[in-house]
């Protein structure tokens, strides 16, 4: 015997707007289904003869959906969604995690540097500094392979920026005077031009995206379980400062 509850008159009578339902006689009305007409002002009417009569048909086909649950996500800590949260979004496959868990906030900062990549790119067309350009087009895809590598968790490649490895892009920002004859910069100033200014800023911005990294990949006492995508991280601001001091040096010309 069909029962006829308030969810699934809800689910029946949404979007319409009747002044009768009519039911077959027999069928069971919960006491907050029958509020629920009242509230609306819905007159309940009993049929002996159903035969033109879709409600039980309704009724059941509710009832059929409401009771067949297909779990589509997983929450990270347990627990199965049908649908995805608002405040959720999917941290790899259909695990589920909050907005603000720290991969994902890491995947936002990603996401802002090669937007501000890209704006510094525009820049350098305007001015014509072709090589500069060129550089930051290089910068820019690997560090979608960085976003890339830490949402399907693959190892990150070794990084090989400007024509330098990842020892050699430390030792060219430890020491530019040797290897591009000119200081360190130590205050960048707006002297130095649109180019310098812009990639100090892109510098510091990646120095603050390694830390979120770092954070993003930390164990409980304190270890980083993605030494490489912080480390990446950390070699992406040298070459910046690279770039900034071959630019003063006059090696972009």
């Amino acid at each position: 015997m069909a029962v006829l509850t308030e969810n699934i008159l809800r689910s029946i009578l949404k979007n319409q707007n009747i002044s009768e339902y009519v039911v077959e006689k027999g069928i069971i009305i919960t006491p907050s289904a029958k509020q629920y007409l009242q509230d609306k002002k819905i007159k309940l009417i009993y049929e002996e003869n159903m035969n033109i009569i879709d409600n039980k048909k309704d009724i059941k086909s509710v009832e059929t959906k409401e009771k067949k649950f297909i779990p589509r996500y997983e929450h990270i800590n347990g627990g199965f969604f049908e649908n995805k949260p608002e405040h959720m979004t999917q941290l790899n496959g259909n695990k589920l995690v909050t907005k603000d868990h720290k991969r994902i906030i890491l995947r936002g900062k990603l996401d802002s540097l090669q937007a501000k990549i890209l704006k510094a790119q525009v820049l350098c067309k305007n001015l014509k500094e072709e090589k500069v350009l060129k550089d930051l087009e290089e910068i820019l895809a690997y560090v979608r392979k960085i976003l890339a590598c830490e949402v399907t968790e693959e190892p990150l490649p070794q990084i090989n920026l400007l024509g330098l490895s990842e020892k050699e892009l430390r030792a060219y920002s430890h020491n530019p005077k040797k290897y591009l004859n000119t200081e360190h910069i130590i205050f960048p100033s707006y002297e130095m031009g649109d180019i310098v200014v812009e990639l100090n800023f892109l510098r510091a911005n990646t120095r603050e995206v390694e830390i979120v990294a770092f954070t993003a990949f930390k164990s409980e006492d304190g270890e980083p379980l993605r030494k490489d995508i912080a480390q990446a991280m950390n070699r992406l601001s040298s070459c910046f400062y690279v770039m900034m001091c071959k630019y003063v040096s006059g090696k972009y010309k």
